[in-house]
């Protein structure tokens, strides 16, 4: 159950830094459903263990229930970090790519006509503004 629940988390996590590797800021809906089918996939992990707790009686049970809920945690909370981590480092390279844009501009004020014109649009076109 461990395993399997780690291994969903790291390729949702996985599919999310490759969709930040792209030049562009990844979409947010896209961040969010990759949250949302993280945690829906803990929660079902969540409810088959604990129906996988009630054959179990005493403090057997109890500790089961506990180990559930303590996995369930983990995974929802490794969700949300992922989340988190990776809203981060696309407003990073947002912020890189707009300083970057910003000395491109710089130096075309060196230019000046259809030269400076076209030196700003390529830049413009290259850091995404």
């Amino acid at each position: 159950m461990r395993t399997l629940t780690s291994g969903i988390v790291c390729a949702a996590a996985l599919c999310v830094f490759a969709a930040g590797a792209q030049a562009n800021d990844p979409n947010k809906q896209a961040r969010d459903n990759e949250y949302k089918a993280a945690v829906a996939h803990a929660d079902a992990d969540y409810k088959a263990a604990k129906e996988g707790c009630s054959a179990r009686q005493g403090n057997d049970k109890d500790v089961c229930l506990k180990e559930a809920t303590a996995t369930h945690t983990a995974a929802v909370e490794d969700a949300k970090a992922h989340r988190k981590a990776n809203a981060a480092m696309a407003d990073a390279r947002d912020e890189k790519m707009e300083a970057q844009y910003k000395v491109a501009k710089e130096k075309c004020d060196a230019l000046s006509g259809s030269a400076k014109d076209s030196c700003i649009a390529d830049a413009k076109l290259k850091y995404h503004q």
